[in-house]
Order: structure tokens, then sequence, then C-alpha cells
């Protein structure tokens, strides 16, 4: 099974692997922060500021 690509198809999916890659890192350094600041909020605190957004929403 041989494939043939044109070299701007394989620049072009080699930089969409890049861009995942980027996002998925973005991804995962936002979730630490946001770890971090759950650790130094209180959970009951959390729970109201939760419960806040939700209503103002509604």
């Amino acid at each position: 099974m041989e494939n043939n690509f044109t070299i701007d198809e394989i620049l072009h999916a080699v930089n969409d692997l890049h861009q995942i890659k980027k996002n998925k890192k973005n991804v995962n350094s936002l979730d630490n922060i946001e770890k971090k600041i759950d650790a130094n909020i209180p959970k009951n605190t959390l729970r109201l500021i939760e419960e806040a957004e939700k209503s103002k929403n509604s």
C-alpha cells in the first residue's frame, strides 16, 4: 500500500501535529494551574462560588 503525498500535504500534516501538541500542553498547564488555585481555596468557598455562578447564569 503506497501513498503519494505532496510536500505541501506533508508539511500541513506536520503543522497540524505541532498545533495539537501545543494545545495539549496548554490544556495540561491550565489544569495544573486550576489545581493549584483550588488547593488554596477551601472547598466550601468553591462550592459557594459555583452556586453563585450558576444562579447568575440562570
